[in-house]
């Protein structure tokens, strides 16, 4: 028993060690006098000055943000109209076929719907005139397309394990169906449809492959900007880049983590 406890905690170690090394090596260097980011020439923080004044960082991030609030808000709500006709409405016509184009997105290949897209939008483009071009538009619907798909699967399951009484007491006590959903389904799926949007708006946010073949002239996401510094050569800015988005991340994490920690202690007194 003890050399299998003692297995398991070295296999423990290891793991943790291969995931977060290379992370915690590059926050390290991101604080590298030398410009060099293999080389350590002495602790600095300049390379975080020149990230704040990079303006293709800046404008990068800005379009990143704001694609990733709109298509994580139309993915939500996509994902839940879809959920409510899936769980809701048993029995109809073509309701396999709905099921599996909304999965679809889910272990299809990232350049199949880049392509897919990008012949889409320039086929509307040639017949009714729209979108006219690609730009931030495009990647918004792009984003949306596989947001969603992951959306209506957490959505589901939440409407999966929800009780309909609730419903039927608030039908019977003389409130449309329209109030029902606002105020009965909507706070009871609310972890759901928040925790899809979390999700959505992080793929938004980390896509790189369909992004790049449905954006345009002046709408380059920061992941496409990170990726073309690095092939040119990492440099130290994108190091400090990392390190703050690796931190907010953190940062909310550990907030998320003390907000549901304090709930379940109110919910447990």
């Amino acid at each position: 028993m003890k050399r299998k406890s003692r297995f398991l905690a070295i296999v423990g170690v290891v793991g943790f060690v291969f995931l977060y090394a290379p992370i915690l090596s590059l926050v390290i260097f991101s604080f590298n006098e030398s410009r060099l980011v293999t080389v350590w020439g002495g602790f600095s923080t300049k390379w975080y000055g020149e990230l704040f004044r990079d303006p293709q960082i800046l404008d990068a991030a800005w379009v990143s943000l704001r694609i990733a609030l709109a298509s994580a808000t139309l993915s939500i709500v996509i994902g839940t109209v879809a959920s409510f006709v899936l769980i809701r409405f048993q029995r109809f016509r073509s309701k396999t076929l709905l099921s599996m184009m909304i999965t679809a997105p889910l272990v299809m290949p990232e350049v199949i719907i880049g392509l897919s897209l990008l012949l889409m939008f320039v086929a509307m483009e040639s017949l009714i005139g729209w979108p006219g071009g690609r730009g931030i538009l495009t990647i918004i619907i792009a984003h949306s397309t596989f947001g969603a798909a992951y959306a209506a699967v957490i959505i589901q399951s939440r409407l999966v394990d929800m009780d309909l009484s609730i419903e039927e007491a608030a039908l019977d006590l003389g409130a449309r169906p329209v109030r029902v959903f606002f105020d009965v389904t909507l706070p009871v799926i609310a972890p759901a449809l928040l925790s899809g949007w979390l999700l959505a708006f992080t793929l938004s946010l980390d896509d790189l492959v369909v992004a790049s073949f449905v954006s345009g002239p002046g709408a380059s996401t920061l992941p496409m900007v990170i990726f073309s510094k690095v092939r040119l050569g990492v440099s130290p800015d994108v190091n400090a880049l990392a390190a703050i988005i690796i931190g907010v991340a953190s940062l909310g994490i550990i907030i998320a983590a003390l907000q549901l920690n304090r709930s379940s202690k109110v919910s447990q007194q």
